[in-house]
């Protein structure tokens, strides 16, 4: 708990001085959350803390921060999609797959139903953020329902990060 509070500590000295370096911050943040693989490692605490200390400090404007955590979950959803559609097929050539024939075909028929539903939650779930839209790719859910979709969760999540950080931002003041 110490190594997050003295993490803490370091980019709140860091923005103070350097309150250019917030949006380039809180869209790198907001990208490698959702990056498959890197966002298992990358706490949305993080994020928050940053866009708390933002605003509570009058650093960026709430729609400056929407559009830029926006824009970093986007993009880090759709390299993960992306990366599915690009190794989905090797993937289901692998000696793991044809183990797991029966699970992957049940998976991928319950994607084609409620994928749409899978990319809203996970956008919300830190713990599946980053592995949904790579299953969604892997999967051969389609470009366009994948974005559509993506892109409203993307925003509703913005949306729901500003005004957590918002209200955590208030308990400091």
């Amino acid at each position: 708990m110490e190594s997050l509070s003295s993490t803490g500590s370091l980019i709140s000295e860091t923005l103070a001085n350097n309150a250019e370096f917030a949006i380039p911050l809180i869209f790198l943040l907001a990208c490698l959350e959702a990056l498959v693989g890197i966002g298992l490692f990358v706490s949305g605490a993080l994020l928050l803390g940053v866009v708390s200390y933002c605003l509570a400090q009058d650093l960026v404007t709430p729609t400056l921060i929407f559009f830029t955590a926006l824009g970093g979950a986007a993009l880090g959803d759709h390299a993960g999609f992306y990366c599915g559609r690009l190794w989905g097929p090797r993937f289901h050539l692998s000696a793991f797959a044809r183990k797991h024939a029966a699970r992957i075909s049940k998976t991928e028929e319950m994607i084609a139903n409620w994928g749409g539903v899978a990319v809203a939650i996970g956008r919300f779930v830190p713990a599946i953020r980053s592995i949904v839209p790579a299953m969604l790719g892997i999967s051969g859910f389609t470009r366009l329902r994948f974005s559509v979709i993506d892109l409203i969760s993307c925003a509703a999540w913005a949306l729901a990060l500003i005004a957590l950080g918002s209200g955590v931002g208030l308990l400091f003041n």
